[in-house]
């Protein structure tokens, strides 16, 4: 069989066994199709070599789309990772290729994160009109997001009978649909009851839009989107005049950096932000690291 017959495989593979995310399927179809187009032929599992990987890797790095825009070099990591799934499941299956061990990726520039500071939050939060139609629902979803460390999608995707008010706590699955305990603090659960009181529907999502064009028994049509959400946290962010690109991941790095400003120790913020790695968790670390800034006072004159 072909590489394109092995890949459909693949995919079917990571769907069914391994019932991977939509989201992971989406991006792996997305990665190997460019593979796939990059091969521009009907070539054997056998006959893929480093050699035909690496004009593969100038092809990514040479790529332009309609609009110029060139792919980062994280996100041609991206393509050599799936590349490298695909070629772990051929040889799980016995399938003769090219070793997934052969191929390296390249190294990329640490990641840093931008956080918001006090000042910044509260000059976000006050930005919004609570005597507005959509001001105690606006507030609400920033002060969830930022006392919770929720994903946009997490947010997104929550209904009013998942969270418990009253004990401030509630369960969602994140990425790779793994479930973890969600905390929201005081502040947080006033906010949505107050919000929710504004209601007068019984619709399942705990966020709702205010289009007048929906149909209204459609609870689904209903939920805010990822991108309503991005939106509305853009919106107060330059109402409030902040100059720092400001989206629902800038209330998460914000969240995590005070945890562990705050003496919280690392494996128990991994958990709380749902990090498969710890490494994912210490991107923060740079910016926390009390003992560093001690030691430059200390010896510093």
């Amino acid at each position: 069989m072909t590489i394109s017959r092995y890949i459909k495989d693949f995919l079917e593979y990571c769907e069914v066994t391994k019932n991977q995310s939509k989201k992971t399927l989406e991006n792996y179809t997305h990665y190997l199709k460019r593979f796939e187009d990059f091969l521009s032929e009907e070539m054997k599992p056998q006959d893929l070599n480093l050699q035909k990987v690496q004009n593969y890797r100038l092809y990514l790095n040479r790529f332009m789309d309609d609009k110029g825009k060139s792919l980062g070099i994280k996100t041609q990591n991206y393509h050599i990772i799936a590349l490298r799934a695909f070629l772990r499941y051929l040889a799980k299956n016995d399938i003769k290729s090219l070793s997934p061990e052969k191929i390296e990726l390249p190294k990329v520039p640490d990641r840093t994160v931008e956080h918001l500071s006090h000042e910044e939050l509260e000059r976000l939060f006050n930005t919004v009109d609570l005597t507005k139609k959509v001001g105690p629902r606006d507030r609400a979803i920033l002060e969830t997001l930022y006392s919770t460390g929720l994903r946009v999608s997490e947010l997104r995707s929550l209904d009013c009978q998942q969270v418990d008010l009253k004990r401030r706590e509630f369960m969602v699955r994140g990425k790779g649909k793994k479930p973890r305990i969600i905390f929201l603090s005081k502040k947080a659960a006033e906010l949505i009851t107050t919000y929710l009181k504004t209601r007068d529907d019984n619709l399942a999502p705990l966020f709702t839009n205010n289009s007048r064009n929906t149909d209204i028994l459609d609870p689904e049509a209903r939920r805010l989107s990822n991108v309503s959400i991005q939106n509305i946290v853009r919106k107060y962010a330059l109402r409030a005049g902040i100059i720092k690109k400001v989206t629902p991941h800038t209330l998460r790095h914000s969240y995590a950096t005070e945890l562990l400003m705050n003496g919280a120790d690392i494996r128990s913020v991994q958990e709380m932000l749902g990090h498969s790695s710890i490494t994912t968790t210490q991107i923060y670390t740079h910016v926390t690291n009390k003992k560093l800034k001690e030691i430059h006072d200390k010896y510093h004159r």
